[in-house]
């Protein structure tokens, strides 16, 4: 199955798709639309027998052309079941929509997961939350709002960070 990451830009999809890699331990090539030899290996996607697991970034910003190649590979690789190649497209907004309509066959072959801009009184509850089961006290809550921009990992790596610098 394909998986899609999608959100506001700037929410932390990459970091945190990144970041579950990384603790996987698994190899992954990463490419993006917004640098021009990342698109040309993308467009030759389709043509490679074993690729791997590929984490296809900005997927919105790609030729439609290569946008409907991706999702007709993804649907070849759903069906066929492929333990070779794996597709993990990150977009903005709809970017599981978007492939939906260009290759309507993927429903259920695909799992997106959506990331959201959260209310501030959602940020600051998660926050508390922490402070609570850590039995601590972080005086830079109101900073820590404003920098996560409604984004729930954002405020936890910098909850950690703000725990890890202060020991």
């Amino acid at each position: 199955r394909g998986l899609v990451i999608e959100g506001p830009s700037g929410i932390g999809k990459t970091t945190a798709v990144e970041t579950a890699l990384q603790k996987l331990n698994v190899q992954v090539t990463r490419l993006s639309a917004r640098k021009p030899e990342d698109i040309e290996y993308i467009q030759i996607l389709p043509t490679l027998k074993k690729a791997g697991i590929v984490l296809v970034d900005d997927f919105h910003r790609l030729p439609s052309e290569t946008r409907t190649s991706i999702a007709d590979l993804m649907k070849t690789l759903a069906d066929t079941e492929s333990k070779d190649t794996k597709i993990i497209v990150l977009g903005i907004n709809r970017a599981g929509d978007n492939l939906i309509q260009i290759a309507p066959d993927l429903v259920n072959r695909l799992d997106v997961i959506r990331f959201e801009n959260e209310p501030d009184a959602k940020i600051y509850e998660l926050i508390a939350k922490g402070e609570a089961a850590l039995n601590i006290s972080i005086t830079v809550r109101d900073d820590i709002v404003e920098s996560a921009k409604g984004s729930f990992y954002l405020a936890q790596m910098l909850c950690k960070e703000i725990c890890m610098a202060s020991n």
